[in-house]
Parts: structure tokens; sequence; C-alpha cells
């Protein structure tokens, strides 16, 4: 299901101090609003059944992929490093 847009009007303030919340838990300001107005409506009784869960806070993990990946750029940055300690 594709997400929603929707604008949303804040005051200043008001976002800076979400934003500085969002940073604190590891979180975009988006994820922040999504997070704080699940949890009200949670809390009211009003999330409907069937609400998918949301991606967990911080940087994605890595998938094997990623990590195959990086091994390669890692051998290649060793491979450079010792052909420029040896022409040096």
């Amino acid at each position: 299901m594709e997400r929603k847009k929707i604008l949303l009007r804040l005051d200043p303030v008001v976002h800076d101090a979400l934003s500085r919340w969002a940073s604190d838990e590891l979180r975009s300001t988006n994820s922040q609003i999504e997070f704080l107005l699940r949890r009200a409506l949670s809390e009211a009784g009003r999330l409907p059944d069937g609400v998918g869960r949301m991606r967990p806070r911080g940087r994605p993990k890595k998938t094997p992929d990623d990590d195959t990946d990086q091994e390669e750029e890692l051998e290649e940055e060793e491979r450079a490093d010792g052909d420029a300690s040896e022409a040096g």
C-alpha cells in the first residue's frame, strides 16, 4: 500500500522541538510524527486493526548484499594502500 502524503503546517518552535526529540530517538521528524500519532490513536482506542508496524528506529540493518559490497570495497582499499606504501 502506498503511503499517504500530507502537508502539515507547524509553529516553527514546535517543529524545532519535534526535530530535536526525533534526533534523540534516532528517528526522522516524519517518523517521529507518525510514532506520536500512532501512540495517541492507540491510547484513545482508535488505532484500526491491521495497521502495519512502523520500521524500527535507527539505521536499517545491513543485508548480506551490503556486507559483500563493503568487503569488496575494503579489499580494493587495502590493495590501493599496499600499492601506495610499496611506491613510497
